[in-house]
């Protein structure tokens, strides 16, 4: 088992949902943890949640799709810690829509931080893990970044994406830097996600779907993600998708 206990980690979309459980969860481990988003106001309160707990937490305000607000964030954690050794890029926005509504910016926001954002916190983020020639990057995809549902059309092709790219950075990473490569495919999680939805019948559907199923919940991804950082230094789980066990598909 690889021991953890005093890494440090950034957590991009760390403000609530499975960022803000996998947070906690890091921390209590004796990682040190780097949380950042746009609401500066729920990160200083997670901050002092952990802290309260025994852990150790650092709020950075982030906007991935922003290069230069990452690059900052990612040098302050590297300032005042040394190194990143856990990079969970977990920031992404769900508003889903038909197509023929042409709600095209909600398409682009989607793009902007679901695969965007994650390739700024990666290429920076990164150089600091093939300097030490040791890390771990893990990427929030979805159940969307392996079938396409209607409604979803766009966030099932960003998700789509981040599954490939994590496939391929795995491969580029692993034998070459010693950098493992993670891609998380939850199913129905309980999460802030649906508020995004601004299509009143589509966010129904999704609302429904809570009476028809027990939603996964952010504390059960982050024991997947806990229990493949503790795996043994020779493996990496390169996909786990977890999915709640009364959801088909």
């Amino acid at each position: 088992m690889t021991n953890i206990e005093g890494k440090v980690a950034l957590i991009t979309g760390a403000s609530s949902g499975i960022g803000a459980a996998t947070a906690r969860k890091l921390a209590q481990t004796g990682v040190t943890v780097g949380i950042a988003a746009r609401r500066m106001d729920r990160l200083n309160e997670l901050k002092n949640q952990i802290e309260a707990d025994g852990g150790k937490a650092m709020a950075i305000e982030m906007d991935v799709i922003n290069p230069d607000a990452v690059e900052t964030g990612v040098a302050r954690l590297v300032e005042a810690h040394g190194t990143i050794d856990i990079l969970f890029n977990n920031a992404g926005l769900m508003p889903l829509s038909d197509i023929d509504t042409f709600k095209t910016d909600e398409w682009h926001r989607m793009v902007d931080v679901n695969l965007k954002g994650l390739l700024n916190t990666t290429a920076a983020a990164l150089p600091h893990m093939i300097k030490q020639k040791s890390g771990h990057v893990f990427n929030t995809s979805s159940i969307a970044g392996r079938k396409v549902f209607k409604g979803l059309t766009v966030y099932c092709a960003t998700k789509h994406a981040v599954t490939a790219f994590s496939d391929g950075l795995r491969m580029e990473v692993g034998n070459k830097h010693n950098i493992r490569v993670t891609c998380i495919q939850p199913g129905a999680v309980s999460t802030e996600l649906f508020e995004q939805i601004s299509d009143l019948a589509l966010r129904q559907q999704m609302e429904d779907l809570r009476k028809q199923m027990t939603f996964l919940e952010g504390e059960d991804i982050a024991d997947a993600l806990l229990y493949a950082l503790q795996a043994p230094a020779h493996v990496d789980l390169a996909e786990l998708f977890i999915m709640p066990t009364q959801q088909e598909w």
